[in-house]
C-alpha cells in the first residue's frame, strides 16, 4: 500500500485550506519531499484538449477520472465548491431487475424512489447495487404506483417486489463487497432506462459481473472504499 498526498489543510497547527491552491501545493511539495511520501499526480492544463488527454490517461490507469480544480481555488470542507468539478464517465451497463425499494427522503418523501437491484446467478438473483438517480420526477411517480402493485412484502419504509421491472444501469466501476449477495457492488450506479423490452430472463449475469471486475486495472473491495452506491 502507497499512500498519496493530495492536499494540505494544517500545518504545524495553522489552518491552510483558505490559501489558493497552488500555495497549497507548494507547501505540500516542500514538506513531503525526501519523506518517501507521494504527491498525487497533477498536470496543469490550458485547454480541452489538454484536460481531455489527462482524462484520457487516467482512465487508462484504470481510475474513475479526474478532479479539474482552479489553481486560486480555496478548499472547502465537505464540498468540492465552485472552483472544483469531477469528471467521469460510465464503465459499462448492466441489465438488472428491481428487489426490493425504499421510499426516498426530501422531496421524495412519498414516493418510491431507491432500488435495489440484482443479476442472475444460475436459477437464483443476487443484488449488486442500489440506485436512486437517473429517473425523471414523473417516472418516480409512475414506478411507484408500478411496485406497490407487485410488492410481496410491506416493511413500511421498504418493500420486497417481484423480480419483473427491469432497468439498464450504468456505473463507474465494480468492487468486491460484503453488503451484497453477489459478493459485488457497482459504484456510483444511475438508471439509464426502464426496460420494458425486456423479462427477467434476459437479463445480465453475475458472470458478466465478476468478467467486468477482472477486467479492471483497479480492483477495489469495501475494506478499501466505501461502496458510494448512489446512497453514499
Amino acid at each position: 500500500m502507497k499512500y498519496f498526498a493530495f492536499d494540505l489543510i494544517l500545518l504545524d497547527g495553522e489552518e491552510q485550506f483558505g490559501l489558493p491552491l497552488k500555495e497549497r501545493s507548494a507547501r505540500l511539495e516542500s514538506l513531503i519531499s525526501g519523506s518517501g511520501l507521494d504527491r498525487a499526480d497533477r498536470s496543469v492544463v490550458s485547454s480541452e484538449a489538454e484536460v481531455l488527454r489527462c482524462f484520457r490517461r487516467s482512465r487508462k490507469l484504470g481510475y474513475e477520472g479526474l478532479v479539474v480544480k482552479d489553481p486560486e481555488s480555496a478548499y472547502t470542507m465537505g464540498r468540492r465548491g465552485m472552483g472544483w468539478a469531477k469528471l467521469k464517465e460510465e464503465l459499462d451497463t448492466i441489465d438488472a431487475v428491481i428487489v426490493a425499494a425504499e421510499y426516498g427522503h426530501g422531496k421524495r418523501v412519498g414516493v418510491i424512489s431507491d432500488y435495489t437491484f440484482a443479476v442472475k446467478d444460475g436459477d437464483a438473483l443476487r443484488t449488486i447495487g442500489k440506485a436512486y438517480s437517473g429517473l425523471t420526477d414523473a417516472e418516480i411517480v409512475e414506478m411507484t404506483e408500478r411496485l406497490k402493485r407487485i410488492t410481496l412484502t410491506d416493511e413500511g419504509y421498504r418493500r420486497v417486489v417481484i423480480p419483473q421491472v427491469v432497468i439498464e444501469v450504468a456505473f463507474d466501476s465494480i468492487q468486491r463487497s460484503a453488503r451484497h449477495d453477489s459478493g459485488f457492488a457497482l459504484r456510483f450506479p444511475r438508471i439509464k432506462r426502464i426496460r420494458d423490452d425486456k423479462s427477467v430472463e434476459d437479463i445480465d449475469t453475475i458472470d458478466k459481473v465478476a468478467t467486468i471486475f477482472e477486467g479492471q486495472r483497479v480492483r477495489l473491495d469495501d475494506s478499501a472504499a466505501p461502496a458510494e452506491e448512489g446512497e453514499a
